[in-house]
């Protein structure tokens, strides 16, 4: 049991955790964060089911969802919460991956520390690590092109497999051709800005049903039932305006004593209303879609001429409608040019799942687009969303660096192999905590090996045989067929940057935690406790903040 002791030094009420106990809390906590997320690890990985206060459900293997959504107060649990968000934010994928790696290596750490090794030792030995790890990957990388699209396809489905495996297949096919829509060249480099893929959800159907609009899906519906509801080769105004008569920006009096002042000025807000409309047309403009709103008469107006409305569209939106059609978002009505239209095969309301939807799609060069996600529950579109945004990161990474790694285990159980060898040329007490580091690598082999219903123990003994000849480089786990092969030619690829990232949001946030010997709760707040059974790892329940 942790002791909590009150220093001299401190003010009454102040409590603090030191030393040994400190660090012990630490690890033990970062372990159980870890330990939450392992089984959810690779193909095979189990989904986990969270449930908040009010009841609402969340089903889920994704370890950046799982993480953000699981009750964490302990400080130390937050920063491995930060691991998994920073991972997601940087290359959209390898969550679970850092964090379990994270993990172990404080795992491994506490039994040097066990041994009587000062933390600074294994910190400076773990940083050595990383950098040579860093540099493994690296050598054992080869390079993919953006037109490979058959290379790209397979690390869209690597990233996929497990979250949505009945309809992985397509959705990756998806993905690949939508970044292949949005892909730009900036300074001569390729760039996939993933905002410029727009995911919406929608129950019913299947995962089947998911489809790709080369365009921008609004979920609106066309204001006027005289217009039509499907326009072919349209040509869009896009306005940040409404075509509404504005009221004044100051307090104004309007006196009507007369009938006729009243027609003379109902007549007036209808011509321009009126002229508004006639401006449009003027332009050629056969679709009409605002940020803002339209009038009722101006509506009428609009459907007369056969001219399509759309109103209150997000700025999101609209921004993207912009990047899809080549149109230019127009504030005011008199700056509206033939040159400012946009232009799309087709505008069309459709009704998914019993909601009106206007899509906008069959642009010609579309920089941004839409996928439509449908499915059977909202947790399996949810999901399924997760999934995508998963794919679209790790593909995106994969044509920013131009580097990619064959997966299942393989890479790690290479990077371990050499590293074992470094830790021989470096020597002394940090030559241990290189060891250490290479031994926590083994983890994702090991993990995947379990999650797939196989002996870890006898997985790893293949592996490091293999792997310590030539012609063992790329060999991994098949969780599929449950067996040890070469699985570069099973296709699992993965991209560079989720390895290194992973890399260097585990060791840091280790280091991190290991260098802190000295807990300090101020007056009036509880300090940490350990779990019930002090260093029993079997679950969760006990911990301090979480569920």
């Amino acid at each position: 049991m942790a002791e909590q002791q009150q220093d001299e030094f401190m003010p009454a009420g102040a409590k603090r955790t030191k030393g040994r106990d400190a660090q012990r809390l630490n690890i033990l906590i970062a372990r159980a964060v870890a330990q939450a997320v392992k089984s959810t690890l690779g193909p095979k990985g189990m989904d986990k089911m969270i449930v908040d206060d009010m009841g609402d459900t969340i089903v889920s293997n994704d370890g950046a969802t799982i993480l953000s959504e699981m009750a964490i107060e302990h400080p130390v649990g937050k920063m491995m919460v930060e691991v998994a968000k920073t991972q997601d934010a940087e290359v959209g994928d390898g969550t679970t991956t850092a964090v379990v790696l994270a993990g172990t290596l404080m795992e491994k750490a506490e039994k040097l520390l066990d041994d009587s090794i000062h933390p600074s030792l294994i910190v400076n030995g773990y940083r050595q690590a990383a950098v040579e790890a860093k540099k493994y990957y690296e050598e054992t990388a080869f390079d993919v092109s953006f037109s490979d699209k058959k290379t790209l396809r397979t690390i869209a489905l690597t990233s996929m497999t497990g979250k949505a495996a009945e309809s992985a297949e397509e959705l990756s096919t998806l993905v690949v051709a939508a970044i292949n829509n949005v892909a730009d060249k900036q300074n001569g480099k390729l760039i996939v800005d993933q905002d410029n893929i727009k995911l919406e959800k929608k129950t019913g159907g299947s995962l089947k049903d998911t489809e790709l609009i080369s365009g921008i899906l609004i979920d609106k519906e066309i204001v006027h039932t005289g217009m039509p509801r499907t326009i072919k080769d349209a040509k869009i105004a896009l306005l940040d305006m409404a075509l509404e008569i504005s009221e004044p920006e100051s307090d104004t009096k309007i006196e009507i004593s007369t009938p006729d002042q009243l027609q003379a000025f109902i007549d007036r807000e209808e011509k321009e209303l009126k002229t508004m409309v006639e401006a449009v047309k003027k332009v050629g403009a056969t679709v009409v879609i605002t940020q803002k709103g339209i009038d009722d008469l101006a509506q009428h107006y609009l459907a007369k001429e056969g001219i399509v409305a759309v109103r209150r569209v997000k700025k999101s939106d609209m921004d993207a409608l912009a990047r899809a059609t080549g149109a230019n978002v127009i504030t005011t009505i008199k700056e509206l040019s033939k040159a400012d239209l946009g232009n799309a095969g087709k505008v069309v309301e459709r009704k998914v799942a019993g909601d009106a939807m206007v899509f906008v799609q069959e642009c010609k060069n579309p920089k941004s687009v839409s996928i439509l996600i449908r499915g059977g529950t909202e947790h399996i579109v949810d999901e399924a969303e997760r999934a995508l945004v998963d794919s679209i990161g790790a593909v995106s990474s994969s044509i920013k660096v131009g580097k990619v790694l064959v997966g299942a285990g393989s890479c790690e159980m290479e990077v371990s192999m050499r590293l074992r060898d470094y830790a021989k040329t470096v020597g002394g007490r940090e030559q241990l905590a290189i060891e250490s580091f290479a031994e926590s690598l083994e983890i994702i082999p090991r993990t995947l090996a379990e999650t797939a219903g196989m002996d870890p123990i006898d997985s790893l003994v293949t592996l490091r045989s293999k792997h310590s000849t030539k012609s063992g480089k790329y060999v991994g786990v098949n969780v599929h067929k449950g067996k040890i092969e070469d699985m570069k030619n099973a296709k699992v690829i993965e991209p560079l940057s989720v390895k290194t990232q992973a890399i260097d949001s585990a060791s840091e946030v280790a280091e991190m935690i290991l260098r802190i010997d000295d807990i300090i709760l101020g007056s009036g707040k509880a300090a940490p406790q350990m779990p019930p059974g002090g260093m029993d790892m079997g679950g969760m329940g006990g911990m301090p903040g979480m569920m």
